[in-house]
């Protein structure tokens, strides 16, 4: 990877283009409707990762530094870290979307009405 990213210069034009591409291509499926349910979002994400990929390879320099390990250990975590909360957020809010009903949530409407709050 290091002959892909060895010039700061071309490094730069490199992941641009790239980042460019892998833009304009999710773009135009969607736009142009040639894929539908789960095939699109499959492409997508798809997409989304070569994007990443390309970001911290091309412009943040992952795994070129001197001690990489270390930097990828601490981006794994902070990866971690994110996946939680967003696994956690979404749980937390299907298990409300779950235990509040629209009844239910009339009729405690309804309650707390009646008790004048």
């Amino acid at each position: 990877m290091k002959e892909l990213t060895g010039g700061k210069l071309a490094s730069y034009i490199v992941g641009f283009f790239l980042s460019v591409v892998f833009t304009v291509i999710p773009f135009y499926v969607v736009f142009e409707r040639l894929l539908i349910g789960w095939a699109l979002i499959a492409t997508l994400i798809a997409f989304a990762l070569l994007q990443l990929l390309t970001q911290l390879i091309f412009f943040l320099h992952l795994g070129n530094e001197s001690k990489p390990r270390f930097n990828l250990l601490t981006f794994s975590f902070a990866g971690l870290v994110v996946l939680i909360v967003v696994i956690g957020s979404l749980w937390i809010m299907n298990n409300l979307d779950y235990n509040m009903s629209p009844s239910e949530m009339n009729q405690y409407m309804l309650e707390q009405n009646k008790k004048g709050f």
